[in-house]
């Protein structure tokens, strides 16, 4: 018994945790031509390059990926903050997307959120 009781101690120990994912506060897109520009304002408690959101994609509701913006750095006194995206090409019958943040940490959240084009 004290051996189990070892073992779990060492698995809760040794398991990285699982930082916060991004949070998507606001997207807003405008058409330009045939393409798309998308503006997304993330937080994310970023602490510095050990651990921040590192982007966010455009995808199609089936999952393809349409565009992907990076992020080459934290934002740790920037909280929340917007950036762009352009030259997004998105089907002219096309009239949702998802957007899709992730971080350097625990990468792609999973959490994928639905937006009407305007």
């Amino acid at each position: 018994m004290r051996r189990f009781a070892f073992a779990i101690a060492f698995l809760c120990c040794a398991t990285p945790a699982i930082a916060d994912p991004p949070v998507i506060e606001k997207i807003t897109a405008t058409k330009s031509g045939t393409t798309w520009r998308f503006d997304v304002t993330l937080s994310h408690a970023d602490t510095g390059w050990d651990d921040y959101a590192d982007g966010w994609r455009v995808l199609s509701v089936d999952g393809q990926e349409l565009g992907l913006r990076v992020l080459y750095h934290p934002h740790v006194e920037e909280q929340p903050f917007t950036r762009s995206l352009g030259g997004v090409a998105i089907g002219a019958d096309t009239t949702e997307v998802m957007i899709e943040a992730r971080d350097n940490v625990g990468g792609w959240s999973g959490e994928r959120i639905p937006f009407k084009l305007p």
